[in-house]
């Protein structure tokens, strides 16, 4: 089988995108190769690069960008030199793997399959809840109770985080909580011709406030004088809520992970794959071990 037969059955797999210009694509590498091997991992980094040729595999199909541009071009368009992409490109040639990205395609899936995939490795898949007003990329759960700490600790577990910021209490109990889109301003943030002001990080707000009663947020990327100040507010006046800021790569890495199943189901074992998660990009330091130094 080739890489682009594999990739033939993903496309054929997703919902069709009539006249698609997106971001989806080969990055790098040869489609008319012979597959060694199919590794899933949610950033195309270096150490994901390395770990593939370890697994003996040539495609790699990841989520996110490749070459730090957001238009996630397949060459440097920058007006400078960079060395980085250079060593990174001819690591890619020296192994011979190829560079598939599925980005615009899995999340036009319904459900979406990123985050059909993050609900089924946190172990949630029974405890959701259906929205009671249509906002995008919004996911309620009721859990068991569980205090923020305890969550805390089960997100880093189970996104394999080697640390984690929260706005909360560690010892408030809570058991709703909502994974939510990222938190920052969109075209149409305005106020409307009825004099109120709409955004996504009201939309989420009201359901903390008044319908589904949430009682904490996992979103992607945040600012942090919306949504996040609303929360930090809200427990500085005594009430159990709660943010649980662990990013937009973490957010997403089990969705890649789910996407190791299904390509290896579209496959038939024809060809071995893999998941390999991205290494965590930050070291998480508190300043009583700082005072150490």
């Amino acid at each position: 089988m080739k890489n682009e037969e594999v990739i033939d059955r993903i496309l054929q797999f997703h919902p069709d995108i009539p006249d698609y210009d997106g971001c989806d694509g080969y990055k790098s590498g040869n489609p008319s190769d012979e597959c060694t091997g199919v590794v899933s991992a949610l950033v195309p980094t270096v150490d994901v690069i390395r770990k593939t040729a370890e697994l003996g595999c040539n495609l790699l199909v990841t989520h996110e960008p490749i070459y730090y541009q957001t238009p996630d071009y397949p060459e440097w368009k920058g007006e400078f030199e960079n060395r980085v992409y250079d060593e990174k490109k001819a690591l890619l040639e020296r192994y011979g793997i190829t560079v598939w990205r599925n980005h615009d395609h899995i999340h036009a899936h319904q459900p979406d399959l990123i985050f059909k995939g993050v609900v089924k490795y946190l172990g949630w898949e029974a405890y959701e809840l259906k929205a009671r007003r249509e906002i995008p990329l919004y996911y309620a759960f009721e859990i068991p109770p569980v205090t923020v700490q305890e969550l805390a600790e089960l997100l880093m577990d189970r996104l394999g985080m080697n640390g984690i910021r929260f706005v909360g209490r560690p010892g408030d109990v809570i058991r709703r909580i909502a994974i939510v889109a990222h938190l920052y301003p969109q075209p149409g943030d305005e106020i409307r011709e009825d004099g109120y002001y709409r955004d996504y990080s009201s939309q989420i707000m009201r359901q903390m406030e008044e319908e589904d009663c949430i009682d904490a947020v996992i979103p992607g990327e945040i600012i942090e004088w919306t949504l996040l100040s609303y929360i930090h507010d809200a427990v500085s006046l005594g009430k159990a809520k709660a943010c649980f800021n662990i990013g937009h790569y973490n957010m997403e890495e089990l969705g890649m992970r789910y996407a190791a199943d299904w390509i290896k189901e579209l496959l038939c074992e024809e060809v071995p794959v893999h998941y390999v998660q991205t290494e965590q990009y930050f070291t998480y330091m508190q300043r009583r071990e700082m005072d150490k130094i």
